[in-house]
């Protein structure tokens, strides 16, 4: 039986104001970080991927971005999302001084980049996608900020790529309530373990 909008609507935003505090309060970021992103890139799906989407942390985030050189020097096409008129879009990124420092002190392909045909991707280009998050449970419910922009990126990407998510052990919570246009993540990877989720049926 589905719950109220309501009901629903409020245990989500108690749950992200939670989680946006547990994670503030999270010691140690950098070197938690850390472990994770190194969890996640010794998965055999993170292996296997020819065209990987990493994510560039923001706020207090699972920090991502002091990963992205050894990424981009093993070979694998590495993709980072920026936000465009409230849509993501994705920018193959093969250096990093091709970033930049953008609105709210957000690290961001460089504006004058954007355009070359070569650098614009879609999900159906990727093999593998990092997807963060305010609060995740152990069977890959995920909710963002309310914002919806991963769902839109998410609904696009290939049945084949996993959805892997990035989340510190305080994100977690027993059950993220579910609406039917949420997506399940594959897996979520924390510094203690590697949650296997329900995935996209």
């Amino acid at each position: 039986m589905e719950q109220p909008v309501n009901d629903l609507f409020e245990r989500k935003t108690a749950i992200r104001k939670q989680a946006h505090e547990n994670r503030r309060q999270q010691q140690e970021k950098d070197a938690v970080s850390e472990r994770i992103v190194r969890r996640f890139m010794d998965l055999p799906e993170y292996e296997k991927a020819g065209t990987v989407m990493f994510y560039v942390d923001v706020r207090d985030e699972v920090r991502t971005r002091q990963a992205l050189p050894e990424a981009l020097a093993s070979g694998k096409r590495i993709v980072v999302p920026y936000c465009l008129d409230g849509e993501l879009e994705l920018f193959w990124l093969e250096n990093m001084d091709e970033l930049e420092l953008g609105m709210y002190r957000i690290l961001e392909p460089k504006v004058e980049l954007r355009d070359v045909a070569a650098k614009r991707l879609t999900p159906t280009n990727l093999d593998l996608v990092m997807v963060p998050g305010v609060a995740f449970d152990r069977k890959g419910g995920r909710t963002g900020h309310g914002k919806g922009y991963y769902d839109k990126l998410l609904q696009h990407a290939r049945k084949d790529a996993p959805l892997i998510a990035l989340s510190f052990e305080c994100q977690l919570f027993e059950e993220i309530p579910a609406e039917s246009h949420d997506i399940f993540m594959d897996k979520v990877v924390t510094e203690d373990a590697v949650y296997v989720g329900k995935g996209r049926s």
